[in-house]
């Protein structure tokens, strides 16, 4: 499966108004932007991600193409621990084609996030299975 990251707004501007199905975010020039459609390739989890002062970026969305989650506590993304080493945040949504990963991830928002468990584990339960 292909699984992704995609950029999501300045966290303290756009966090509290964040809901699942949303489309848009404030610039940090005050601007409406889109949120780009996700590239077609991406069949897995889905993950928004917002910027936090001091370049800390954080998961506040996890979806995939049942559920759309919006995290009641972000995530501090760990780059080598979620993504995989060389994989960077870009303009572009990062691609991240590796299930365990993905799996690591999903443990990880859950960990953060065990109110909302039962819609998480939902999504982890779409992806494949360990070989």
């Amino acid at each position: 499966m292909v699984h992704a990251f995609m950029y999501h707004g300045g966290f303290d501007t756009n966090f509290s108004a964040l809901a699942p199905g949303a489309t848009t975010f404030r610039g940090s020039d005050g601007s409406e932007r889109v949120i780009p459609d996700w590239p077609a390739e991406v069949d897995g989890i889905r993950v928004g991600y917002m910027e936090r002062p001091g370049k800390r970026f954080v998961a506040v969305r996890v979806m995939d193409d049942d559920d759309d989650v919006v995290l009641e506590h972000e995530v501090p993304i760990d780059l080598a621990r979620h993504m995989g080493y060389g994989k960077r945040f870009s303009p572009e949504p990062t691609l991240v084609d590796d299930d365990a990963l993905a799996r690591t991830f999903l443990r990880d928002v859950i960990s953060a996030n065990a109110t909302q468990e039962v819609e998480l584990l939902a999504i982890a339960s779409r992806l494949p299975r360990s070989r």
